[in-house]
């Protein structure tokens, strides 16, 4: 399997970040969709895509591509897998997935005869009538899409946006693969200084310095893959040793964290000493009437409170109102501001350079960017 089809989940809005990523990673014909980008690479890319991807939410490893309208050919396309060739007899190799517009359309039932299908060849393979499955886990997933099915392995275990640095969070968390892909299209460098006056669990204070820093995503977690044993360990510490390699320590990055409530600014601290950033970041407490730069060029990144009931709403259009009058004050700066409501600009005080339609979870966004804008 030297030539291996890779996916990659992402978020939708993210997908053109994605595909830079992966680019950068060594990724070959790279194809992408809504919700995903795939691309052929060996091992070394499966190992770099996981150490490496920012905005992915897993690295899959597609192993067969198919139509199926029945049952049958469903059980028959996944038989046809060499499974024999990654599983071995003591491995556990469960299965989930989903299935959308497609006659084959009760999961529950998929899963089952995929599972049996992959039972029966190994047994095939392996002279055995039953499996412990006690080794090694590797996650079989599957997507039926309009009839057409891929099944896949989970390289990565966990989902790639637990990085390792947020274990406790604040009440309404930022995905750390949005906020690296909102850091990403903040253009963020070694030499920026950053503000964030709604820091929550500092998430996006902690993407952009490890972005501005070029520390791996990966660097601290273990993946599924790790586990397998197709997949020299030698080319996991060749990899994880050149990811620690290329950490640049002479970046001028700084970054500046304010949030009102004092349990969200100890988060945030907590959260920066375990992603190894701290020392780059100065997070307090203050409402965000009191925003001031030390800086003559900056970039203000950040996701305020959005409000659900009425009275939330209100007050946070009136926190939007305020950042509209602080925020211009000062020097150079620019602002990336992700929020779901739809009069942001009007009530913000002007117009957005440009804007990107993203999603906070289920809750549909658009990223609010405004260009260099001086006082």
């Amino acid at each position: 399997m030297s030539r291996l089809k890779i996916m990659c989940p992402c978020l939708f809005g993210l997908e053109s970040v994605l595909t830079d990523e992966i680019k950068k990673i060594g990724g070959q014909d790279i194809t992408t969709d809504n919700g995903k980008v795939s691309f052929f690479g060996g091992y070394e890319e499966v190992v770099r895509a996981n150490l490496w991807l920012r905005t992915a939410e897993r690295v899959l490893l597609v192993l067969g591509e198919f139509r199926a309208q029945t049952f049958e050919e469903l059980f028959q396309g996944v038989k046809e897998i060499e499974w024999e060739a990654l599983i071995g007899r003591d491995d556990a190799f469960p299965v989930k997935g989903w299935s959308l517009n497609s006659k084959l359309h009760s999961v529950p039932d998929c899963q089952s005869i995929i599972k049996k299908a992959i039972v029966d060849r190994l047994q095939g393979a392996y002279g055995i009538s039953w499996f412990a499955e006690t080794g090694s886990v590797f996650q079989v997933q599957f997507s039926i899409m309009k009839d057409k099915v891929t099944v896949s392995l989970d390289t990565s275990g966990a989902g790639l946006h637990k990085r390792g640095y947020r274990r406790n969070a604040n009440e309404a968390p930022i995905k750390e693969t949005l906020a690296a892909g909102i850091v990403n299209f903040a253009r963020i460098h070694g030499d920026s200084v950053v503000y964030d006056p709604f820091c929550g669990s500092g998430t996006l204070l902690i993407e952009a310095a490890m972005r501005a820093l070029h520390i791996a995503p990966g660097i601290n977690r273990r993946f599924a893959a790790e586990r397998w044993g197709m997949i020299p360990d030698e080319l996991w510490e060749t990899e994880r040793r050149q990811a620690l390699e290329s950490v640049d320590r002479q970046a001028q990055f700084r970054a500046y964290g304010a949030d009102i409530d004092p349990q969200a600014v100890a988060l945030s601290l907590e959260n920066a000493r375990k992603a190894g950033v701290s020392p780059r970041l100065k997070i307090e407490q203050r409402d965000v009437r009191e925003f001031e730069t030390a800086s003559e060029k900056s970039t203000i990144i950040c996701n305020p409170p959005y409000g659900e009931r009425l009275l939330e709403v209100k007050e946070a259009e009136e926190l939007y109102r305020v950042m509209g009058q602080v925020f211009k004050k000062g020097g150079d700066r620019s602002m990336y501001i992700i929020s779901p409501h739809e009069q942001f600009e009007q009530i913000f005080g002007s117009p957005a350079d440009r804007r990107r339609k993203l999603y906070n979870g289920m809750i549909k966004c658009q990223l609010f960017m405004y260009f260099n804008k001086r006082a």
